[in-house]
């Protein structure tokens, strides 16, 4: 993810990007059947995808103060201008889009 970054001239959005991508993949990992899949796509702005076997439809929990978890998906909300999910025969997808920003 950071060396394509740099390729496309985007580091300033690595931290944000790398947050994204942890949260999305961690929920995978936790949460979904299957083998993990990661895509990144450049136009006018940086989409993430992670790809999942699961058709379960990811949701936003409203944690307690004293949770460990379950604020991924905020944090993902917060953080992206748009997030969603797109079902496909094999599992889903869940994108999370980003502003690029002339820097």
């Amino acid at each position: 993810m950071r060396e394509q970054l740099a390729q496309w001239d985007l580091a300033a959005l690595e931290m944000t990007t790398e947050l994204l991508v942890s949260e999305l993949v961690g929920n995978v990992t936790r949460h979904a059947p299957g083998p993990c899949r990661l895509r990144l796509l450049r136009s006018r702005v940086l989409v993430c995808e992670v790809y999942d076997g699961s058709p379960t439809t990811p949701r936003i929990r409203r944690a307690a103060q004293t949770d460990e978890g379950g604020r991924g998906l905020q944090l993902v909300a917060a953080l992206s201008r748009r997030w969603g999910t797109r079902f496909l025969a094999e599992g889903k997808c869940i994108w999370a889009e980003q502003e690029i920003l002339d820097l």
